[in-house]
C-alpha cells in the first residue's frame, strides 16, 4: 500500500507537467516521496540517531519505490565513496555483523539501539564489529562497499522500530532525502594527569573533521588538536618523563598514533574491532599500549621489549578500563558491565593471588572512566553520562596490606561518591 500511494501521487504530478525536464523530474520525484512520508505517522525513535558518517562529511540520501525491504531505507552516497568510513549513527549492541555474504545486504552490521529500536548498514566492504560488541555512537563500524544485491558502491541504511522500517530522524529532526551534512560529533570521555599535579582532570575527545581533546583545567578549558572523526583515544605517558601524553588508535589500520615531546610513534598493534587501553604494565615509569579484544574476552598487553601479555577478563559486551587500584606503581585492568553499571577490578598480590570484585557505580549506559581524582596514588573509578554530559567520580576502597588475603576484603567492594562534574557536549 506505500508504495502504491508513492507511485500514484508520481503519476500525478508527471500528468500534470508533462513536458517536465529530467532535473524537473527528479524534483517531482522528491516532492512526491516528501509528500509521502508527510502523509502517514512519522514515528521518531527514542533513539538519538546521527548520520552514519564521520562528523562533518556531506552525502546526498534517495531512494526509490522498488527500494526493498522499506521505500523508507536510504542509499547514501557521495563521490569516489567506496572504502569510506562508516560509523554508528547511535550507540548499542551488535546483533549482526556479516562479513562475508554475497546476497541480499552483502557485508553488513545491525544495531541493537534498545526499546525495541535497531539500525542497518548494508552492501558495505569492510565489518569491523562483531556480534555482541557494544559499539559507542560515532565509532567505526566498516567502510562503504559494493556487497551483495547492490549495482554500485553505496551504503544501505535503515532506522527501524519493532524490526519495521521507519521514517529516518537525525538529531531528532525527520530526514526526506537530499543531501545533508553529519552532525556525528560526539564527545569521549577520557581522564589524565594533564596538568602534571598528580590529581587526573576530567576530559573529552570530540570528534570532528579535526578531532580534538578538551581538559578540563581548572585554569580554563584547554583544546589539543589531535586525531581524527573515526579515531578512539587513547592517553599515557610515553616517554616516562612524568607527563601525560595524546595518542589514538586509528582502527582501519590497527595502528596506534602517540604524540611524545621528539615526535609521532606509530605502532601497529590489535585488530580494527580491538578497544584500546594504556598503562604501566611493568611497572617502569613509562606507560604501554593494549588492547581488549571482545570476541575472547581477553586483554592484550604490549610490554616495553614488545612482547606481548594476556589477561582473561570479562565478556563481549564489557568495556575495558585500567589503572592501578592498589597503588604498587603497576597498572592493573578491569572491565564495566553497561547493562548493570557494573566494574569489575582484577589486581594481583604480592603473593601472585588474583583478586577480582564488584563496584556498582552509574547507571545503564552510562560509559566508564578511571582516574586518580585525589592525588593519593591511586586509581579511581568514574562514569559519564551521555545524555547530561556528566561525570560522576567514585573511590575504590582497597585496602594496602601485602599479601591481601586469599578472601575478598570486605572493603575491596566499596566505593564513595567524591563529586559530579559536568563537562563535554550532552548527546542527544
Amino acid at each position: 500500500m506505500l508504495r502504491e500511494t508513492y507511485r500514484a501521487v508520481t503519476t500525478l504530478l508527471r500528468r500534470r507537467l508533462p513536458a517536465a525536464s529530467a532535473t524537473a523530474s527528479a524534483v517531482m520525484a522528491g516532492l512526491a516521496l516528501a509528500l509521502f512520508t508527510s502523509s502517514v505517522a512519522h514515528a521518531v525513535p527514542l533513539t538519538p540517531h546521527q548520520m552514519p558518517f564521520p562528523c562533518g562529511q556531506t552525502w546526498t540520501g534517495s531512494t526509490r519505490g522498488s527500494h526493498t525491504p522499506s521505500i523508507r531505507a536510504i542509499d547514501w552516497n557521495r563521490a569516489a565513496d567506496e572504502g569510506d568510513a562508516v560509523v554508528a549513527s547511535a550507540s548499542g549492541i551488535v546483533t549482526t555483523a556479516d562479513s562475508t555474504s554475497t546476497r541480499s545486504y552483502g557485508h553488513h552490521v545491525v544495531i541493537d539501539h534498545g526499546n525495541g529500536e535497531s539500525s542497518v548498514y548494508g552492501h558495505m566492504d569492510a565489518v569491523s564489529v562483531i556480534v555482541g560488541q557494544y559499539v559507542d555512537q560515532g565509532s567505526l563500524i566498516g567502510t562503504v562497499g559494493n556487497t551483495g544485491n547492490s549495482q554500485g558502491a553505496h551504503l544501505h541504511f535503515e532506522e527501524r522500530v519493532a524490526k519495521t522500517d521507519i521514517a529516518a530522524s537525525f538529531g531528532g529532526v525527520p530526514y526526506f532525502y537530499g543531501s545533508l551534512t553529519s552532525f556525528n560529533c560526539v564527545d569521549v570521555p577520557i581522564a589524565g594527569d594533564f596538568t602534571g599535579d598528580g590529581i587526573s582532570e576530567v576530559a573529552v575527545y570530540r570528534r570532528g573533521k579535526k578531532s580534538s581533546f578538551v581538559v578540563n583545567d581548572p585554569a580554563g578549558a584547554r583544546v589539543l588538536m589531535f586525531g581524527n572523526a573515526t579515531d578512539e583515544p587513547v592517553v599515557g605517558d610515553w616517554d616516562g618523563n612524568g607527563a601525560i601524553n595524546l595518542g589514538i588508535f586509528r582502527a582501519k589500520k590497527s595502528k596506534f598514533r602517540l604524540q611524545t615531546p621528539t615526535g609521532i610513534v606509530k605502532v601497529r598493534y590489535g585488530a580494527p574491532s580491538d578497544r584500546v587501553i594504556a598503562g604501566d604494565w611493568d611497572g617502569n615509569g613509562t606507560d604501554d599500549i593494549g588492547v581488549y579484544r571482545a570476541s575472547e574476552g581477553t586483554f592484550y598487553q604490549r610490554m616495553a621489549d614488545g612482547s606481548t601479555a594476556t589477561v582473561v577478563l570479562g565478556d563481549v559486551d564489557d568495556l575495558p578500563v585500567s589503572g592501578d587500584w592498589d597503588g604498587n606503581g603497576i597498572t592493573d585492568l578491569g572491565v564495566y558491565d553497561q547493562a548493570t553499571a557494573t566494574f569489575t577490578l582484577r589486581l594481583v598480590d604480592a603473593a601472585a593471588q588474583v583478586l577480582t570484585a564488584p563496584l556498582v557505580l552509574g547507571v545503564p549506559g552510562d560509559l566508564p572512566v578511571t582516574g586518580d581524582w585525589d592525588g593519593n596514588g591511586t586509581t579511581d573509578i568514574g562514569v559519564w553520562t551521555p545524555s547530561t554530559a556528566t561525570f560522576t567520580q567514585g573511590t575504590a576502597v582497597i585496602p594496602m596490606t601485602s599479601p591481601l588475603p586469599s578472601m575478598l576484603p570486605e572493603g575491596f567492594a566499596s566505593r564513595t561518591t567524591v563529586s559530579s562534574v559536568r563537562f563535554g557536549l550532552p548527546r542527544g
